[in-house]
């Protein structure tokens, strides 16, 4: 007697692009991989220039075709803006539209933050790039060089989204883990236990 075969699930697109934050230290590798591929082996960046301090402090964003890890962007924020920098993806995947797709998904996420405006410093030879997204040319007029490349300052505004996160969004969502504002996280999560203060009850016991 034979069984029914079960319908086999689709196999996933070895081309499909995927954009997610990166959360760990293992995320913060590959966008360390990605970033020696383009700035230190292809530009001849020093170290020191390309990895300047300020990866511990920003948002990373990876982006994948199929499975593999092929580009990553980085977004810092300020008072009144915030400013998207070292887009970099491997040379494999140019031809793919993963910088678009990594753009797109860091707009969104500085909406969602509430910011109203973009700011970058774009390798002259990419101004047209950063331009298909709306970004102008700042118009200082002060000339910008670094690691070898001369730069354009540009800046976007952006509108930001009827679900930016203010101060009067719901306080859970407020702790979520960033960029993933949508879901209940943990914290949410532990809302259900009792209050118990556990470490201030402790620290009542007497020793």
């Amino acid at each position: 007697m034979h069984g029914t075969k079960s319908p086999s699930s689709p196999k996933p697109d070895p081309r499909a692009i995927s954009i997610r934050i990166a959360r760990d230290p293992s995320d913060l590798m590959l966008v360390t991989a990605i970033r020696s591929a383009v700035y230190l082996a292809e530009q001849d960046c020093p170290i020191g220039e390309e990895f300047d301090g300020n990866d511990l402090v920003a948002a990373h964003f990876i982006g994948f075709v199929g499975k593999e890890p092929a580009g990553c962007l980085r977004v810092r924020f300020f008072g009144e803006f915030a400013k998207i920098e070292r887009l970099a993806v491997r040379h494999q995947f140019r031809r793919s539209r993963i910088s678009f797709k990594l753009v797109q998904a860091s707009f969104e996420y500085i909406k969602r933050k509430g910011f109203k405006k973009v700011y970058g410093h774009a390798q002259d030879r990419l101004v047209d790039f950063w331009a298909y997204f709306g970004a102008k040319p700042l118009g200082h007029n002060r000339k910008i060089t670094f690691s070898d490349f001369s730069y354009t300052e540009m800046v976007l505004d952006l509108e930001p989204g009827p679900d930016a996160i203010t101060l009067d969004s719901d306080p859970y969502v407020i702790i979520r883990p960033e960029g993933d504002w949508d879901r209940p996280g943990v914290l949410d999560i532990s809302a259900a236990r009792p209050v118990t203060s556990p470490l201030r009850t402790a620290a009542l016991v007497e020793p």
